[in-house]
């Protein structure tokens, strides 16, 4: 058996609870900074007290076509979410708006110019 780690490994998916994505590319025409998503985090915590981020490109390929989506996206556990159906969707609404509003700042601070290929 082998105690090297492994380049790349298969997983069983453990979906979050509640999923955000935040199509940060399409507005800002470039990638989300570390920093961005530190003020990101801050800007969740006060809502819950664990959330997981994750900034990614994904790349959506066929025979055709490719194309390269910047996305940031933001998961919380079950464990994390109000009990009954009402508070979740009010914190749900809540979460919303916080993502939107980083976005927006981000976005109005400093964007790319959005190209086509």
């Amino acid at each position: 058996m082998t105690t090297e780690p492994f380049i790349a490994f298969a997983t069983r998916p453990d979906a979050p609870a509640l999923e955000i994505r935040i199509n940060f590319g399409v507005f800002a025409g470039r990638d989300a900074t570390p920093a961005e998503l530190d003020e990101l985090a801050k800007e969740l915590l006060p809502e819950v007290s664990e959330v997981s981020i994750v900034a990614e490109v994904r790349h959506e390929v066929t025979e055709e076509s490719e194309v390269a989506l910047h996305q940031v996206r933001v998961q919380v556990a079950s464990d994390q979410l109000p009990e009954s159906g009402a508070e979740r969707r009010e914190f749900q609404i809540r979460l919303l708006a916080a993502c939107e509003r980083w976005a927006n700042a981000c976005v109005a601070d400093r964007h790319g110019e959005l190209t086509e290929l």
